[in-house]
């Protein structure tokens, strides 16, 4: 697996050694398929994962079929587990779901305010995420992009809010990781963030809805060309069926 297992060990060093070794596995699957690290359509091994990772096969065994429960994975009888392709359908559901919530959240935070010290917060997230821009680095954007996001919810009050999040958006975050840099530039989404924090701070609850709303509908702009420049990695049957519906 080469690279593969370069970047499947440093997940796993991440991880923590409290947990038990299918949940460590599950967690560094599930990420690898996430930053497109285990791209779509990608047969996977229970001996290669065993293997690299020096474990017995059953708690890999297990970790497959969580992912298969999260729809992240596609057992096939007779032929093998495959991560999965990313459905058009699920990401645009998902997309759909995180504006309604996020809209809600910078709503409240708007119109009620935020404490100096998570404004300050915000702030250096966004320091950092500037960071990001030169040299590229999307994942270590993404993980920051995630706290801010997280922080937002959590300082209204929605933890509820962002564990709805948490369970739509992993289709999702496989087309941001894949539109990043060349489709959407990180520069651009730093910005929206900054927009997003100057609505809240003048407690305008209209600017900062549509703020949040241009932020999360970006991947409407970019979702088109990416399935355009990598087919490989969609459905085919699904996205055959988009075109024909679309047709007059």
């Amino acid at each position: 697996m080469g690279d593969v297992n370069l970047t499947l060990q440093a997940l796993w060093q991440e991880t923590s050694e409290t947990e038990s070794v299918r949940q460590r596995l599950y967690q560094v699957l599930r990420q690898s398929i996430i930053q497109m690290v285990l791209a779509p359509g990608k047969a996977l091994s229970e001996k290669e994962v065993a293997d690299a990772f020096s474990v017995s096969r059953q708690p890999v065994r297990e970790a497959f079929i969580r992912l298969s429960e999260s729809g992240l994975v596609e057992v096939r009888p007779q032929r093998g587990t495959f991560v999965v392709k990313i459905s058009q359908r699920a990401v645009l559901e998902a997309r759909f779901v995180r504006e309604a919530v996020e809209v809600a959240v910078v709503r409240q935070a708007s119109a009620k305010g935020l404490a100096v010290s998570v404004i300050d917060e915000l702030n250096e997230l966004i320091a950092r995420q500037r960071r990001c821009i030169q040299p590229h680095d999307a994942t270590r954007f993404y993980q920051l992009d995630e706290r801010f996001h997280k922080t937002l919810s959590l300082a209204v009050g929605q933890n509820a809010a962002w564990k709805v999040i948490e369970e739509v958006r992993v289709q999702l975050d496989r087309v941001r990781y894949l539109s990043v840099p060349d489709t959407t530039p990180i520069a651009r989404l730093v910005e929206q963030h900054v927009d997003i924090v100057s609505a809240i701070e003048e407690r305008d609850v209209t600017l900062a809805e549509q703020a949040m709303r241009r932020h999360l509908r970006e991947i409407l702009v970019s979702l088109p060309d990416l399935v355009h420049r990598f087919p490989e990695m969609f459905d085919a049957q699904e996205t055959q069926s988009l075109i024909e519906e679309a047709a007059p």
